[in-house]
């Protein structure tokens, strides 16, 4: 089927096409290929300067709560209270005071919250205590902890107590205000607890403030990451994302946090997968635990046994609090974005494409969450001139799905996009054959069996050379000569035949391209491919191989781009890898996708000019028995970005999920506190 992008999300493309990340890549990958002087001064600029790293978050100044602007914190007038605790306050001729002097008003005001037992004054002196624990944190963190600790404990008595079930009205602006009570108090006193280094899962402490200490328990609920993989915590409301289309959150109770991960010398088979310093969401919840049936309030704090839960919210998105399902208040993307800020993919994209041989050490998977054994892999491989942050968009819309994350884990391959093709395709199918024999050397696992590959340009060129048979076509591309007869070193031999001579993998069931020069690409020209051959340091390895073969095997190779290309040569219309790989037989078990970009042509008095993204034509990215084909209006370097592309991707998957019904008894319940008792999952 062919489908356009039309209708009102059509438009959409407008607002993310404009972003810095979409911006540069199709910037540099239009001079590339487009060839001569300005492509070269491009790429010795790059060299000699450093591509600069994605901002995609900014410190704010002010850390984004609520509550800071409720309460006028933001206001050139001050702070006070809500109005609706004014009136309250008027009944007991507090009002004016506690403008003035609110710990004086807190004090005056404890009789009347224990004796009425109403709402309204419960939920005032919740307010007031956060008030004056704000004013008073910079001059005395301790005392501010116990307003903190009052405050959140007051707004939970007004969210929880069961003797007020009855007049408890959600819907009252009051109780919205009550949470933002409880998020901003807990976070406040977070932030103090966090300076004393006892912000740690899996351990037990005492946190003294002014008057008192706490009995704190510290407890990972549901992550999936082991309590000594957590290394620290930054608060999301500190930083604003800037570099991601759409920020993906939840309303609820609870703090937002981002949780960076300390590597592991453990026996994790996975850990070679996992990126430094990767960082992931979780949710800060406090927890009273208390036999008083009264409130509690700033003196008695100590009579209660606060629980911090942290959850994880791509596992769970709501908790069971006194017998009610609460939401989790929750980030998703701001983690993701605080991870990408500074891993400096750009460069790396870069120094793939000039220097594929300083980049060998970083090729192959990442994975950004713990491995699954229950989840299908989706496996992202991106193009020329590229890297796995080209895919942070798709990946932070997909995650954002939950039947997508319940049942998906997504992959990423990175791999130095200047080595030819052939090169590139044998890294991946070493690096999925390694991770198989890691973690599941018995081949048990069915979900592993159900892989997915998404490729974009030369990745889905990558992707879908994982999927049909060589058999002796592509070592005839290089030699008359049978490979048995060829003399070389046994372990070089093997490298040759790992090359030239594959099988399709049977555990990919569905291959996704998008923008794939399938027939290669008309910029792939003399100039181009020249250009990259004197700009493309070829790894040594490979260079050092291919000589000594041809040395001790002389005449018995055919002339071509196979002994000194690069990927650019690997992408010209005429390159016979590309010819074998469009008319090789499709394994029964494999369906294909494809996704197409097509723009409007630069000169639009030139009837001839052939329909194309830009870089690749029509012509070359289209598929015949493709089992669905969708074009977008996008240019080559921001199909897979564009909304109705990532939109289709969903689609697609969520179809092999409901094709993959033999799965379904395997993969493990959405978590429930049920399983607390028992102890948070391990991997």
């Amino acid at each position: 089927m062919t489908m356009h992008s039309d209708g009102p999300l059509a438009s959409a493309h407008a607002s993310y096409i404009g972003t810095a990340p979409a911006r540069r890549e199709a910037r540099a990958h239009a001079a590339l290929l487009r060839g001569g002087c300005a492509a070269a001064l491009l790429v010795v600029c790059l060299v000699a300067a450093g591509c600069q790293s994605t901002q995609l978050v900014t410190v704010r100044d002010t850390p984004a709560v609520p509550l800071m602007q409720q309460l006028n914190f933001t206001s050139s007038s001050g702070p006070k209270p809500t109005e609706r605790t004014l009136q309250t306050l008027r009944k007991y001729g507090l009002d004016d005071l506690a403008i003035k002097e609110p710990g004086e008003a807190l004090a005056r005001l404890e009789k009347f919250v224990r004796d009425e037992q109403e709402l309204d004054t419960i939920i005032a002196y919740g307010e007031l205590s956060y008030l004056a624990g704000k004013l008073i944190e910079t001059q005395d963190e301790a005392a501010a902890l116990d307003y903190y600790g009052a405050s959140a404990a007051h707004a939970y008595v007004y969210l929880f107590d069961p003797r007020f079930g009855f007049v408890r009205n959600p819907y009252d602006p009051s109780f919205r205000g009550a949470c933002d009570l409880y998020n901003g108090a807990l976070e406040g006193a977070l932030r103090i607890v966090k300076k004393q280094d006892v912000l740690r899962p899996g351990c037990q402490h005492v946190v003294r403030s002014s008057t008192q200490q706490w009995n704190v328990e510290v407890v990972a609920r549901n992550s999936q990451w082991r309590e000594d993989e957590f290394d620290r915590f930054e608060f999301v409301s500190d930083h604003e994302i800037t570099g991601l289309r759409n920020h993906y959150r939840t309303y609820g109770l609870g703090v937002p946090l981002i949780a960076v991960r300390k590597s592991s010398a453990g026996t994790d088979p996975c850990e070679r997968f996992y990126p430094p310093n990767l960082s992931f969401p979780v949710t800060a919840f406090l927890r009273v635990v208390s036999d008083d049936s009264q409130p509690p309030s700033a003196g008695d704090m100590s009579r209660n046994k606060v629980l911090i839960e942290l959850y994880d919210p791509l596992r769970s998105t709501d908790i069971n609090v006194a017998g009610v399902r609460i939401p989790l208040e929750s980030d998703e993307s701001t983690p993701l974005a605080y991870f990408l800020n500074d891993v400096r993919l750009d460069e790396l994209a870069t120094v793939g494409l000039l220097s594929p041989d300083t980049t060998v050490g970083l090729t192959g998977l990442y994975m950004l969450q713990p491995y699954d054994p229950h989840k299908i892999p989706v496996v992202m491989v991106h193009g020329l001139w590229s890297s796995p942050m080209t895919w942070m968009e798709m990946f932070n819309d997909l995650r954002s799905d939950p039947e997508i994350r319940d049942h998906y884990q997504i992959w990423f391959f990175m791999y130095p996009t200047g080595q030819p093709l052939w090169a590139s395709a044998a890294d991946c199918r070493r690096s999925l054959a390694s991770v198989r024999q890691l973690v599941d050397p018995q081949r048990q696992n069915p979900a592993l069996d159900q892989m997915v590959m998404i490729g974009h340009s030369m990745g889905g060129l990558v992707s879908r050379l994982q999927t049909i048979d060589s058999g002796e076509e592509y070592w005839n591309v290089v030699s008359e000569r049978p490979f048995s007869e060829i003399e070389i070193d046994e372990e070089d031999r093997q490298h040759l035949a790992d090359t030239f001579f594959f099988h399709p993998n049977t555990s990919i069931r569905r291959v996704i391209t998008i923008a794939t020069p399938h027939r290669g690409s008309t910029y792939a020209n003399s100039i181009t491919r020249w250009l990259g051959r004197k700009l493309i340091a070829l790894p040594g390895t490979l260079m050092t191989g291919t000589q000594r073969l041809v040395q001790r095997n002389p005449g018995v190779f055919r002339d071509g781009n196979w002994q000194g290309g690069t990927s650019i040569d690997s992408l010209a219309p005429d390159s016979p890898l590309l010819a074998l790989a469009v008319r090789a037989p499709r394994p029964g078990w494999v369906v294909d996708h494809n996704i197409v970009g097509t723009i409007e042509p630069t000169n639009p008095f030139a009837s001839d000019t052939p329909k194309s993204d830009g870089v690749v034509e029509f012509t070359s990215a289209h598929l015949d028995n493709a089992a669905s084909e969708l074009v977008v209006e996008a240019g080559h370097s921001d199909v897979h970005r564009h909304p109705l592309a990532i939109l289709e991707v969903r689609r697609i998957l969520l179809d092999h999920l409901a094709q993959s019904e033999s799965l379904q008894p395997q993969l493990p319940p959405r978590w429930n506190e049920a399983q607390t008792a028992a102890g948070p999952p391990r991997r």
